[in-house]
């Protein structure tokens, strides 16, 4: 049964109710808020049972039934993981600044931890709030449920950011919400502690969050070998995503450094979950179901495809990091790595695909008067071999993009990777 909000403060078409007791729902009628039935308002549900909590899990505490994840992207990245997000069959996700946003539960978390490629974290929206003050902050900090959440054994990390606020000092702000959770929990506070607890502040709106996730989502758990400059895992599949790969074809990377780009692919290919290796901060949470999560990873991947996916460097360091980089995400069985300069490349057998390239910027790793000859190669032996082939190539410099002479559509809309604004140029088949 719904109860009414105790302090719903909805008053902007960009705020959410995330007040711990209350359904889905705009109308006044289901739970007397007079304040949620402008445009754009919605409550994040927390009741399935009468004392607003599902049954407990086996061997654990009852779990919070409901409430918004926040899934992080990095900038330029947004609309790449909404696509994946809502072909993965999260329901309700929507496109919100710095990431996407859905109402969800927590087989919800544990799943876009596990399945989500293109994210960088998974963050649980518990409460929020207005607080003008930071006696306001205290008092409404307390009123949340934390034993639904946190367990009081677990240190965690709380950390803080105001912008346009009343409350303006990140550091008390922070202290009081540790403060708070220590007094109302007894769970230790360190710097150090893997579970974090995040308070923001935005004119005068606090929204309480937990990450889920732990150390970022580009750790998969087994890429332990790193070349120079190396692509981050997410933004590799994002931009594959980009490219429009989705597992039918073959990809080749003639630059693949220690094999991101590679072993995303064969790993979308063969159906493989992105978090499979890694431990993630919420099994330190409380109700956390240990025998469900063993059974949501147990989804059988898709097997081996009918074509391998290749790799190839002037380095033969890198290539070896590449190799052992596969050997551990467990796709050697249908990628190949070998050392190549692009001056010998040649398409593989068998029917086209993708290429995929992150060359040198310049300001990278070398001087781009140098790299435009390297470029310039490169086109000639895409144009010259691969007909068929789609190309993508990520860089930072457009007279380099153009030096290849390949027959480039419109650049993407520029992505911040390592301080730098990327833009991925992507040919069609190649005549």
């Amino acid at each position: 049964m719904c109860r009414p909000h105790r302090w719903c403060r909805c008053r902007r078409t960009s705020r959410h109710c995330t007040a711990l007791h209350v359904c889905v729902t705009a109308a006044r009628s289901a739970h007397g808020c007079r304040r949620c039935e402008l445009a754009g308002r919605h409550c994040i549900p927390t009741v399935a049972g009468a004392n607003g909590t599902t049954p407990p899990p086996a061997g654990g505490r009852a779990l919070v039934e409901s409430f918004e994840i926040f899934l992080v992207a990095a900038p330029g990245l947004e609309p790449a993981l909404l696509v994946e997000a809502q072909e993965r069959g999260f329901v309700g996700a929507r496109l919100v600044p710095g990431g996407v946003a859905l109402p969800g539960g927590w087989r919800e978390v544990w799943r876009a931890n596990l399945e989500l490629r293109c994210a960088t974290r998974v963050l649980a929206r518990i409460a929020g709030f207005r607080a003008m003050h930071l006696a306001q902050l205290d008092k409404r900090c307390r009123k949340v449920p934390w034993a639904d959440y946190l367990r009081p054994e677990v240190p965690l990390a709380v950390e803080a950011a105001c912008h346009k606020s009343k409350i303006y000092h990140a550091g008390a702000a922070a202290q009081r919400l540790a403060t708070a959770i220590g007094e109302e929990l007894g769970a230790p506070v360190s710097s150090e502690a893997a579970v974090r607890v995040m308070l923001r502040l935005d004119d005068d709106y606090a929204t309480i969050s937990i990450d889920t996730t732990g150390e970022p989502l580009h750790k998969r758990g087994h890429k332990e070998a790193v070349n120079r400059a190396p692509m981050r895992e997410t933004m590799a599949a994002a931009l594959l995503r980009t490219c429009g790969y989705a597992g039918t074809e073959p990809v080749l990377d003639p630059m693949c450094g220690s094999g991101t780009f590679v072993i995303e692919a064969a790993e979308i290919a063969m159906g493989l979950a992105p978090g499979r290796s890694r431990h993630f901060a919420f099994e330190q949470l409380a109700g956390f179901d240990r025998s469900a999560w063993v059974e949501l990873q147990s989804a059988p991947p898709a097997g081996l495809p009918p074509w391998r996916f290749l790799g190839s460097d002037r380095d033969a360091g890198a290539i070896g990091m590449a190799r052992e980089n596969a050997g551990r995400a467990g796709v050697s069985a249908c990628t190949g790595f070998e050392v190549l300069d692009v001056a010998d490349l040649v398409a593989p057998a068998g029917p086209p695909g993708l290429v995929i390239v992150n060359p040198p910027y310049g300001t990278r790793l070398g001087d781009k008067r140098e790299l435009s000859g390297l470029y310039r190669m490169l086109g000639e032996r895409l144009r010259e071999g691969f007909a068929g082939w789609r190309v993508g190539l990520v860089t930072t410099d457009a007279a380099l993009a153009q030096a290849t002479g390949l027959p480039w559509r419109p650049p993407g809309q520029p992505i911040l990777h390592g301080g730098l604004r990327i833009r991925l140029w992507q040919t069609g088949p190649l005549a």
